[in-house]
């Protein structure tokens, strides 16, 4: 009966859209022993729009949900026993791993991405082409879906057919109104399959298909589909050093990041021995 009250109140105060700032004890919706849940945790959590008897429903299963979690973890705390130190130390390995490992990860994209020259990069890149084969097609060019009942479609399928300025600004203004995508790439390599993944048709193999068409026109039921290929890249070629880029990067981090930590950890060693951070005790 206590249950279905707290669910009254609560559901009174998320049907009000007037609720004034509470303090955090006038906040707390379920207590079980230490551990609290707020009111404002659970309405946090109901997407915005949901109606009362929905609202209702989800706080419910959420809040019982907790609770029922509660008691569990009471109760293991009680019985498990020598078992829970272990459990414990275990938490505190993987606390202190976690937070190692993230600041370790924040401290070598901080430090070595600023220390890898283009001159490095482009070293590397000359140096072991082999490793940058490309798995997948590559293209540039433009692509465009509009609806069928669009005004002036016949003539976008001239415009996007021309790299000249004058038809790219016709296609621009155009597509603000009217393209659902609109999207110019003819300045950068993009993965053919990811733009395909727009496009109602099936291709089996993007080599042949890239080789024999350099304008693609598609249209289904609500929209006409349209791609000029300005350029395009064959699945086993080597990828362009532009598209390699940010992988080389990685790749030269992570050959020079062994090294990097071993002597950061050096380093550090030293400082706490020096600044007094690091004491050594002998037996008494």
């Amino acid at each position: 009966m206590k249950y279905c009250f707290i669910f009254i109140a609560f559901v009174s105060l998320l049907c009000s859209c007037k609720r004034t700032q509470q303090t955090d004890d006038a906040d707390v919706l379920v207590r079980v022993k230490d551990r609290t849940l707020k009111r404002s945790e659970v309405v946090s959590l109901i997407p915005r729009g949901t109606s009362s008897a929905d609202s209702l429903l989800l706080a419910e299963s959420f809040v019982k949900k907790w609770v029922k979690d509660a008691l569990v973890y009471e109760v293991a705390q009680r019985n498990l026993g020598d078992e829970k130190e272990e459990v414990d130390k275990l938490v505190e390995e993987y606390r202190h791993s976690l937070i190692r490992y993230r600041y370790q990860e924040r401290l070598i994209k901080e430090k070595l991405s600023a220390d890898i020259r283009e001159s490095d990069k482009l070293n590397y890149y000359e140096e072991n082409q082999k490793k940058f084969t490309l798995d997948k097609a590559l293209i540039k060019g433009l692509f465009l879906k509009i609806p069928v009942d669009a005004p002036g479609l016949s003539e976008v399928k001239g415009w996007y057919k021309s790299t000249s300025e004058a038809s790219l600004e016709k296609i621009e203004k155009y597509s603000v109104q009217n393209a659902t995508i609109y999207d110019y790439f003819y300045d950068k390599w993009v993965d053919f399959d990811e733009v395909m993944d727009n496009i109602p048709v099936h291709v089996s193999n993007p080599n042949a298909y890239l080789k024999a068409n350099k304008f693609v026109e598609v249209a289904d039921s609500s929209y006409c589909y349209l791609l000029n290929i300005k350029e395009y890249l064959p699945e086993g070629s080597v990828a362009p050093y532009d598209y390699a880029s940010s992988q080389i990067t990685e790749m030269l981090i992570n050959q020079r990041k062994v090294d990097f930590l071993k002597t950061f950890e050096e380093e550090l060693y030293k400082d706490g021995i020096r600044g007094g951070d690091v004491k050594f005790f002998t037996e008494p």
